[in-house]
């Protein structure tokens, strides 16, 4: 009887043992259920963050590119009758410095490089419009700010008296009352309009001052000093270039014009425009356009 008893106890207090353990896996297994439930909440809510993230670097990526450029295209204006800066080639194309410089640019930037060969006096209001940007031996005035931004100075210059050979002319003085030729619009047709009583013809082309020069019709031309030189060069004997410092002259900076408003552009081929420095590709253009010529 106390066999049978003994047994009977030891079953039941085995089936309470089985009923508890069931009991435990049961609690626990909710708990784990609801933490793993938890943790692919947690990473919904982070994925969007990410993708967030993903989509405000791709806006950023974007908008540091100058609407200018979307097309792949850098429409360029320039006025080739300013050697060595720019000129028309044997091929009718424009060539010289400023195109050399503005073609590596655009290389730099991965975009075409178009230029339109138009009248120097139209290229600031056809920036924006027209076309992109302007390279074309501009120096940067304080008037022109008013109507485009410029990048980082690429060249300094001074303006030149390309004067008859044998003139007389030698000082500021002598200028006065003299009949003065320029081409329109740059900073010789500036600096001639402030010289006292001073008759001035201005031209689309400069050789075609210096023509007018040489066959008596003018006193003087004041223009760039490179240019200055080309001309004393191809008419040797027969016109001298006179450093303007003599007449009082000041040094002017060269740079490339862009639509009022866009830095980005302005940063881009400022950028561009280093990177040509540091990696020589500029002081090589020097020497090939200028320093030959």
């Amino acid at each position: 009887m106390k066999k049978w008893l003994a047994a009977m106890m030891a079953a039941v207090l085995s089936m309470s043992l089985l009923t508890a353990c069931g009991s435990t896996a049961q609690e626990a297994a909710p708990e784990e259920t609801a933490q793993t439930e938890q943790a692919e909440e947690t990473a919904q809510e982070e994925t969007p963050a990410e993708d967030t993230a993903q989509e405000e670097t791709s806006t950023e990526d974007t908008a540091a590119v100058s609407e200018a450029l979307a097309d792949g295209v850098l429409n360029v204006g320039t006025n080739a009758e300013f050697p060595p800066f720019e000129y028309v080639n044997d091929a009718g194309e424009p060539d010289g410095f400023d195109i050399a410089l503005i073609n590596a640019i655009g290389e730099k930037l991965g975009v075409t490089v178009q230029v339109d060969n138009m009248e120097f006096a139209s290229l600031v209001s056809s920036i924006g419009s027209k076309i992109d940007v302007s390279i074309a031996g501009m120096t940067v005035t304080e008037e022109r700010k008013a109507s485009v931004d410029f990048s980082d100075p690429y060249y300094t210059a001074v303006q030149y008296v390309i004067l008859p050979e044998g003139s007389a002319i030698a000082t500021a003085d002598d200028l006065k009352g003299k009949a003065i030729g320029v081409q329109l619009g740059t900073t010789g047709d500036f600096i001639a309009e402030e010289i006292e009583d001073a008759t001035v013809s201005q031209y689309n082309k400069a050789v075609d001052a210096v023509n007018d020069l040489i066959n008596g019709r003018l006193d003087c031309v004041i223009i760039d000093k490179n240019p200055a030189m080309v001309f004393e060069s191809k008419f040797e004997g027969q016109v001298t270039a006179v450093d303007g410092v003599q007449f009082g002259f000041e040094a002017e900076d060269y740079a490339i014009a862009m639509p009022k408003g866009d830095t980005v552009l302005v940063e881009q081929i400022n950028n561009a425009l280093q990177e040509l420095i540091d990696d020589g590709t500029f002081d090589s253009l020097v020497s090939q356009y200028i320093e030959e010529n």
